[in-house]
């Protein structure tokens, strides 16, 4: 099992500096895959933007959306940005779909609510592959490029938690890009199990399995409160007394041999990547995390 981590986008008081430092030190290694995600109406970096930096401020780890959301975008124009970001990243690009979890977000970029579906996805998935596969969509001279260094474009992953956006997505996805919310091993792999049976009935081989939770590495109750600040920031579409009620048991905090622990359980039941979401900008913590993911990188 590999381990991959995820930028601090969500974090308030982000800069250049903090940005780049933190995909530099990811970069070092020993960590697998270097993650973040996309919301509109809140203080995070915009997806596409930040892509192309990543791609300038890297050279090894591989880069992955998780997620960006289809249907917030014109299908051709997010297809070419991100064929762009393969481009610049010499091929290292995943890309991350899912619906999405908030309408404010719809609302603010001019999207249409109604299509927060599953098959409003796939249809705006199937549109950004006709694109890497070098078809004309329009009536064009050329087709939209560039060409991605993957044959085909990008690998995509399904960002989801839930059985049948899983199987619906068996037809088209290399994998999963998931999170478990409160941690739990068991509840993970049976997800995983839905998508194993799902990709044999569609006559593919195993898919990709990779899922993600909210760290803090220290002193159990300090990390537990940075946790909840997080969480308390990050999930402020959800009123604020149902987040205290979720903070004792969302996301884990603890140290070193603890996550190290945890993680295993995970490799057990067949993970094959695990991306840790950061509740703080501290490069102590994503120094410490690097230690735990040595753990797994031989």
């Amino acid at each position: 099992m590999q381990v991959g981590m995820t930028m601090p986008v969500m974090e308030p008081d982000l800069d250049a500096a903090v940005l780049r430092d933190w995909a530099r030190v990811i970069d070092q290694g020993p960590f697998s895959s270097l993650s973040w995600g996309e919301r509109i109406a809140f203080t995070n970096p915009d997806s596409l933007t930040l892509l192309g930096a990543l791609a300038a401020w890297t050279a090894r780890v591989r880069l992955v959306t998780t997620v960006v959301i289809p249907q917030l975008h014109d299908p051709v124009m997010l297809a070419k940005a991100l064929a762009t970001g393969d481009v610049l990243s010499g091929g290292r690009l995943t890309v991350g779909v899912g619906v999405g979890g908030r309408h404010e977000d719809y609302r603010a970029a001019g999207a249409d609510p109604a299509t927060q579906t599953m098959r409003g996805m796939a249809e705006r998935v199937a549109i950004m592959q006709r694109v890497w596969a070098g078809e004309k969509v329009t009536d064009a001279v050329l087709p939209v490029g560039p060409v991605p260094v993957q044959p085909g474009g990008p690998p995509l992953l399904v960002g989801t938690i839930g059985p049948k956006t899983v199987r619906r997505a068996a037809t088209w996805a290399q994998g999963l890009a998931g999170i478990t919310m409160d941690v739990d091993v068991a509840k993970q792999n049976e997800l995983f199990d839905v998508a194993r049976q799902a990709w044999q009935q569609a006559g593919r081989t195993k898919p990709y399995l990779a899922t993600s939770f909210w760290f803090a590495l220290g002193e159990r109750d300090r990390a537990r409160e940075q946790v909840r600040r997080h969480l308390l920031r990050y999930l402020n579409w959800i009123p604020a007394e149902y987040v205290e009620a979720m903070t004792p048991t969302t996301g884990w905090a603890g140290d070193e041999r603890d996550l190290v622990a945890l993680l295993r359980r995970f490799e057990a039941v067949g993970a094959d990547e695990v991306h840790l979401i950061p509740t703080s900008s501290d490069l102590d913590q994503l120094r410490r995390a690097a230690d735990v993911a040595a753990e797994f990188s031989g």
